[in-house]
């Protein structure tokens, strides 16, 4: 029996190497392995999200290119991971062209939530991985989701671009997606050994306040790895520091989602 609908959550930040990837994938896997049924949307033409659920690239015949600017149904495009309960929609490098493709299609910024109601019954959780950009294609997960999730990084200029991504957010809500609201904002790459990380988190709690999520991810040598293996840290490294805050973090996702 199908389930009523998916909470459907865009992880969203133009910055790029903030862990937006590595936190869509490892919320995703540690929602699944907390047995949830979690659809992973790749909406960067990086890949990073496919390939670092084990996704072979090259051998991918549809992608969310092909549900956007395409006529293929997105349950034809949907892969299986090595991780029960955890699907994936790949990206591949074709999709960079969508961001032209998709100026001349009708209901440009609603391609995305359009593919999603196809498939949304099937899924607890439905997290975008959103493009370091706020084109077109961060458009498209910004109007298909209910939420927007924010990785901000533990570094130097934490906060720079934040303003206009929020700023995004509430013209996404005004002039096409109603629903929208920030869901939460996650701190990563945090380093214990530095002052400088410890002021961020200070400062980004400030700004964001209750929104800001308790757990933190470290910066650690194990969650650069598990991509290149193909797998989340749960399964390249269950015991790991990484391992054990995002499997944290996926308990704190569920709770503030009324999921015990």
């Amino acid at each position: 029996m199908a389930k009523a609908s998916a909470t459907i959550v865009a992880i969203a930040n133009q910055k790029g190497g903030v862990g937006k990837s590595t936190t869509a994938i490892n919320l995703g896997a540690g929602l699944a392995f907390q047995d949830e049924k979690v659809l992973l949307v790749d909406l960067d033409p990086q890949g990073n999200s496919s390939s670092g659920v084990g996704i072979d690239r090259a051998l991918i015949d549809l992608s969310t290119y092909e549900v956007l600017v395409g006529d293929a149904a997105i349950e034809d495009a949907i892969e299986p991971t090595s991780v029960t309960g955890l699907h994936v929609l790949p990206a591949t490098i074709g999709l960079a062209g969508a961001e032209i493709e998709l100026v001349s299609l009708m209901n440009r910024e609603r391609r995305l939530a359009h593919a999603l109601t196809e498939a949304v019954g099937e899924y607890d959780f439905v997290l975008v991985d959103c493009p370091p950009s706020l084109g077109l294609l961060t458009i498209n997960g910004l109007t298909a989701a209910t939420e927007v999730l924010i990785p901000i990084q533990c570094e130097y200029y934490a906060l720079e671009g934040v303003s206009q991504l929020v700023s995004n957010i509430q013209l996404v809500r005004q002039n096409v997606n109603p629903q929208l609201d920030i869901e939460g904002v996650v701190l990563t790459m945090f380093d214990g050994r530095t002052t400088l990380s410890a002021d961020v988190v200070a400062q980004v709690r400030q700004h964001f306040g209750d929104t800001t999520y308790r757990t933190i991810i470290p910066r650690t040598v194990r969650l650069s790895e598990a991509p290149s293996y193909g797998e989340p840290i749960e399964a390249f490294d269950p015991m790991s520091r990484g391992a054990i805050a995002y499997r944290e973090l996926a308990r704190e996702f569920r709770r503030r989602h009324g999921r015990s």
